[in-house]
């Protein structure tokens, strides 16, 4: 009964490991696209005003604008961005992991 605990316990601590990497390829890509893809629906949707409120981004991203140049900067920097943040969360949480089951 004692190597079904061990079992389970080596199990779990194998599922329960986020690679980083991959979360940061992952996150990278998914906010590169977001980015991207808002600032062109902005772009063809049109209006007065294009994207006053996403416009603000360029006070972070430099060289950022509500314009099809623009899209792909915010791409780069939405790649960017995504892959660090998914990174840090990922190298985070097995951090935490690995302080519970030491």
């Amino acid at each position: 009964m004692d190597t079904q605990a061990d079992e389970n316990d080596v199990v779990g601590r194998a599922i329960v490991r986020i690679h980083s990497g991959v979360l940061a390829l992952v996150c990278g890509i998914l906010g590169g696209a977001g980015l991207f893809l808002m600032t062109v629906w902005l772009l063809i949707r049109g209006g007065p005003r294009v994207g006053a409120h996403l416009q603000l981004l360029s006070h972070y991203f430099y060289g950022y604008s509500v314009t099809w140049g623009g899209s792909v900067v915010g791409l780069v920097y939405g790649i960017i961005v995504g892959g660090v943040a998914g990174w840090v969360i990922g190298t985070v949480y097995n951090g935490v992991v690995w302080l519970r089951h030491r």
